[in-house]
């Protein structure tokens, strides 16, 4: 008997062939936004790249494309299989339907382990976030070096577009040097001391960039000598209103990719339940369809179903010899021992082994 067996008659077929054309055309609709949206994540990984250190991260978006264009050519193929069976066509294409579902099955898989990559972006995304932004604050002072000079532009905008400042929060910029030595007076004894004083020889201070300024501070914007009550008028760097953003780039920037990334996993969750009832559809019309060939009539009423009860009964007797064969190898184990005992015990021609005396 077979396993989930539904029975078909011939308007019901063709209801079903139609349906599960427009659910092709509505899947190949889905991989072109999956191709849209791979395009659309690379390029914002590729905007924030400089204070990124980019690793396994892009394999998501690279991924993204991929899957699509999958999706949209097995689901074209799939809206021509349907279409064909709907005017009777199946002998076309009844050799392709096994290796159709199989693709189906491997694409759903797929779709499904890219939604998942979505939701467990998220660490993956902060470790490369808190690396790459380490590095551009390091050589945020380097605008004269090859290589690093667009650095301090990047971190910059970054601070204005975002409203942060620094990597975990604006104290970053305290154990840094991000002034450039080019800019120091090196004859100034305040300049000697700060770099006597610091065992690397780094002259580093209580300050922060101008672009970490808060925008909506009241007062005029305080950049150095942030933890000195004194250097300012009616300020107190614990109690007062801070007029430098409070968040730090790294978690801003999470705030903004994680609801990226969790929209394109809600997303391809719910491809991937399109394409399991299409692939339950399919099973079922091309069951269905087998045995209408079988039978000679097209008119006449078919019995489709998931699993065959050959399938399972070929399952189960496998099953059964591969418990037999473990335990024939036990027996012939315990065999073997027992014919080594018998050997030490009387000898090799199962004769008990002669005491030899000497006089």
């Amino acid at each position: 008997m077979a396993v989930l067996g539904v029975r078909f008659t011939r308007r019901q077929r063709d209801r079903l062939a139609q349906a599960l054309r427009m659910l092709n055309w509505v899947l190949v609709l889905t991989g072109m936004v999956l191709i849209s949206l791979g395009i659309y994540l690379t390029l914002e990984v590729r905007k924030r790249s400089e204070v990124m250190v980019i690793s396994g991260g892009t394999s998501l978006p690279k991924m993204l494309v991929v899957v699509g264009a999958i999706t949209c050519g097995i689901n074209l193929l799939g809206s021509k299989i349907c279409h064909d069976c709907w005017d009777n066509k199946f002998s076309c294409w009844r050799l392709l339907m096994v290796p159709y579902i199989t693709c189906t099955t491997f694409l759903s898989i797929f779709i499904l382990v890219g939604a998942l990559m979505c939701y467990s972006m998220r660490s993956t995304l902060e470790e490369s976030l808190d690396l790459g932004l380490q590095r551009a604050m390091r050589f945020y002072k380097d605008t004269d070096t090859p290589g690093r000079c667009f650095l301090k532009k990047t971190m910059d905008e970054l601070h204005v577009e975002f409203r942060c400042c620094g990597n975990n929060g604006f104290r970053d910029w305290f154990e840094i040097q991000w002034i450039s030595s080019r800019y120091l007076d090196m004859n100034s004894k305040e300049v000697q001391d700060r770099l006597r004083s610091n065992v690397d020889g780094k002259y580093l201070l209580d300050g922060i960039p101008f672009s970490c300024c808060n925008l909506n501070s009241p007062r005029p914007c305080i950049q150095f000598q942030l933890t000195n009550n004194s250097a300012h008028y009616n300020y107190d760097y614990l109690t007062a209103e801070m007029n430098q953003w409070m968040i730090g780039c790294r978690q801003a920037l999470l705030d903004h990719y994680t609801p990226i990334t969790q929209s394109i996993g809600l997303s391809m969750l719910f491809i991937w339940l399109f394409e399991i009832l299409l692939l339950i559809g399919v099973r079922y019309l091309q069951t269905a369809m087998e045995n209408v060939q079988n039978h000679g009539d097209p008119d006449s009423a078919s019995e489709g179903w998931l699993l065959q009860n050959n399938f399972v009964e070929k399952a189960k007797t496998n099953f059964n010899i591969i418990k037999n064969l473990h335990k024939v190898d036990q027996i012939s184990t315990i065999s073997g021992l027992e014919d080594r005992n018998n050997v030490a015990k009387y000898g090799p021609d199962n004769t008990l082994p002669q005491i030899i005396t000497t006089s």
